[in-house]
């Protein structure tokens, strides 16, 4: 529970700092991100190198979408917008990380516990 208040108080002092319109970008950045690194999760088989990149992939472009449809509307590409959209990916990506991989090595470990034999592979 601290640690919630804490996370809220920093999102809350900091888009105060902030411009709004970066905020958005990367929150939309943070939710393309959790998808790209679901998608990659099932692909790769919770491969964490392709979790994090399938972040990563997903932030930029659906920042790259963002900025070419602004600069076709608006006349206006703006890369700071870009790079809170990816700063978004990347921080979902490496939270998805660091809460995935335990529960990944906790299995490992049981599955090599439980094996009649070392080197079995149960996928």
């Amino acid at each position: 529970m601290f640690f919630v208040l804490i996370a809220i108080s920093t999102s809350w002092s900091l888009s105060a700092q902030l411009d709004g319109d970066k905020v958005l970008h990367f929150g939309a950045g943070a939710i393309s991100g959790i998808v790209g690194a679901t998608l990659a999760d099932k692909v790769s088989r919770g491969d964490p190198y392709w979790r994090f990149a399938g972040a990563i992939t997903a932030s930029l472009l659906a920042g790259l979408a963002k900025e070419a449809y602004d600069e076709n509307k608006y006349e206006g590409w703006d890369n700071g917008d870009l790079a809170a959209t990816v700063l978004g990916g990347v921080t979902a990506g490496v939270t998805i990380n660091l809460f995935s991989g335990k529960k990944n090595k906790k299995k490992a470990v049981a599955l090599t516990l439980l094996s009649p034999k070392k080197g079995i592979d149960f996928d």
